[in-house]
Formats: C-alpha cells, structure tokens, sequence
C-alpha cells in the first residue's frame, strides 16, 4: 500500500510540475500583438488558461492528498531500526582488575606562624 502510494505520489508530482510549466504567464498576451495569437486556438481564445487552471488545482488536490496519507500511513508503520543496540554493561560483573583504592588523605598543612607578641 504504502509503496503504491508512494508512486502515485512521484506520478503526481511530476505532473504537476509540467501543467506549471505549460501554462502562460500574465505577460504572454503582449506576444500575440506581433502575430503569435493563434498559435493557441485548440482550447479557443480562454480555453487554455481554464482547462489547465482546473488540471493544476485537481492535481494540487491529489498531490496534497497523496501527502497527507503517507504521512498519517509512515507514522503508523513501526519503527523498526536495522542498528542493533549494545545491552548496557552490568554493573555485577566481577573483573579481573582490583578495584582502585582510595585516594590517600592529605598531610596535615604546617602550622602557621602565630602573630608576634605586642610589646
């Protein structure tokens, strides 16, 4: 499931980056002043920026739909991880090295010199 969705998802998106790129952008009627306005009859005069409005909102739906469900679906699946992990060091074991002693106590500091005797 998942993968088929994600496929439909690739499908999708690549072909809502071509219906993008075919549309016309808001300078192109300066083009057909020079002659080149007929070049887009099939759909007539709006139909072009109609019909390819409406493929690229029904692709953004599905893409935005697609989307969502392999969101919701990848955070459903387990999150099974291929890197085992190392079970803690037990604190029971006996080693072979003695454990270390304790530190020395520190030598009593010198006396300090008293203040001298007022005379």
């Amino acid at each position: 499931m998942y993968l088929a969705l994600a496929i439909l998802h690739l499908i999708i998106c690549f072909f809502l980056i071509l219906v993008v790129l075919l549309q016309t952008g808001k300078g192109a009627q300066m083009g057909s002043a020079f002659g080149s306005g007929a070049s887009q009859t099939i759909f007539g005069t709006r139909g072009t920026t109609t019909f390819l409005a409406k493929l690229t909102t029904a692709a953004a739906i599905i893409f935005m739909l697609t989307s969502l469900s392999l969101a919701m679906i990848s955070s459903q699946r387990s999150a099974a991880s291929i890197v085992r992990e190392r079970p803690a060091p037990s604190t029971t074991q006996q080693s072979s090295t003695p454990p270390p002693s304790p530190p020395a106590s520190p030598a009593p500091a010198p006396a300090a010199p008293s203040a001298p005797a007022a005379r």
